[in-house]
């Protein structure tokens, strides 16, 4: 008996102690839960919430919005004079409070060509008392003949949803009619830039691959000392800032840059070629900066891979290039897998380069992105297209592990 029990406390020690090495590994592991909650997941979350939340013109007209969701945009009547009457008063306190500006700007994203409509509006409100008003709709058509177009009121009655999927629908290149059916708009301009963006950054990893692959088997098969020279020529653009990479790139490829006059100097072209601010400039220039990526994966795998394998195919009789192919590179296909993934996700993701020397031809659906957050104020746009190119990387990093996934069963 006292042998059990015995045992019994033993047991309860040891439960004790693997509770407190999994406290102290928490503990351990809490800054980097911290900081990943912090920098990635809450960003993400609000980035999602800010694509559909949009309560601008909800607050600055929540009356207005009201009865406006009584009126039927189906019909050919106009709002009655009601409505009129109560978005007169609120346009005369906005047009006060400075505010004004806002709502034409919101609207303006719907019907082009509104923002000088309300904010001359809210001017001729400005100058009357608030007793003065309000005015019915012929006296608000009477202010300025656009009054009388119903697609100003529908875009009034459309920005004042709270939740809306506009900005997804415009970040595909889609719009809703009058009758609110989906349908695809005039401009299309957003899905070319997501499907422009999949392409470079597919030959950028292509190219990577291309060109870190040999340089990784060259490193591994050299001395160790020659290896070890190389390796630092290889980090070297991890070790010279980003901003002066690209402006390098700039002063080689631009009319007048090294490249051009050296192939002018030496007789192959008669007149400069335009090489900056094209695709050329921001696939070249990205490579430069991500091939690292590629090689230092491939360089740890191959590493350490044993060379008497290929040995052993040779001495069998084996030609080298089939022998390669078939036993050397498939033992180096989780290092090519890792590369090509972090070139890929990382290039797709880049606009600092392609904004300074990819010109129009060369932006991607970054640049765009930035556009919206950083020159037109558009964060709920901004963060749709953000979103979906989340969404993009997550579907492509599924086929990925799928294809890796099958690959190593295969190989196994």
């Amino acid at each position: 008996m006292p042998s059990v029990i015995l045992n019994s406390e033993e047991i309860l020690r040891s439960k004790k102690a693997i509770r407190r090495k999994k406290q102290i590994m928490f503990l351990f592991a809490a800054p980097l839960l911290v900081f990943i909650v912090v920098s990635f997941i809450i960003p993400i979350a609000s980035m999602l919430y800010r694509s559909v939340y949009h309560p601008v013109v909800a607050e600055l007209l929540p009356d207005t919005i009201v009865v406006l969701n009584s009126w039927d945009e189906t019909n050919d009547t106009l709002p009655d004079d009601e409505v009129v009457a109560v978005f007169s008063r609120e346009l005369h306190l906005l047009a006060h409070e400075r505010k004004s500006g806002s709502v034409a700007e919101e609207i303006n994203r719907i019907v082009p060509g509104s923002a000088s409509l309300i904010k001359s509006t809210a001017r001729n409100f400005k100058k009357v008392t608030l007793e003065q008003l309000p005015i019915s709709h012929a006296e608000l058509v009477e202010v300025n003949i656009k009054w009388s177009d119903k697609k100003i009121w529908r875009a009034i009655k459309a920005s004042g949803i709270v939740f809306t999927d506009n900005f997804y629908l415009t970040a595909l290149d889609l719009k809703r009619n009058a009758s609110g059916d989906v349908q695809t708009r005039d401009t299309q301009v957003y899905v070319k830039l997501y499907i422009k963006s999949l392409k470079l950054a597919l030959y950028i990893t292509l190219l990577s691959i291309v060109i870190g692959y040999p340089l990784a088997y060259y490193l591994v098969t050299i001395p160790t000392r020659t290896a070890n020279i190389l390796m630092i020529c290889v980090l070297l653009p991890f070790w010279t800032s980003l901003l002066v990479r690209t402006t390098s790139w700039i002063a080689l490829l631009q009319t007048n840059g090294v490249i051009n006059s050296m192939l002018q100097y030496i007789h192959i072209i008669n007149e400069p070629i335009e090489m900056l601010y094209t695709q050329f400039a921001t696939i070249i220039s990205m490579i430069h900066i991500l091939l690292p990526f590629m090689v230092l994966p491939l360089y740890s795998v191959m590493k350490n891979i044993d060379p008497s394998y290929m040995r052993a195919a040779l001495s069998l009789g084996a030609k080298p290039l089939p022998a390669f192919m078939r036993i050397y590179m498939p033992m180096t296909m989780s290092g090519l897998a890792a590369g090509s993934l972090l070139v890929f996700i990382i290039s797709i993701g880049y606009y600092i380069t392609p904004a300074l020397v990819g010109g129009t031809d060369g932006q991607m659906i970054s640049n765009i992105i930035a556009f919206h957050m950083q020159s037109s104020n558009n964060w709920e746009l901004a963060a749709a297209l953000g979103s979906l190119l989340l969404l993009i990387i997550l579907i492509m990093y599924a086929i990925y592990d799928r294809i890796v996934g099958v690959s190593n069963i295969k190989l196994g």
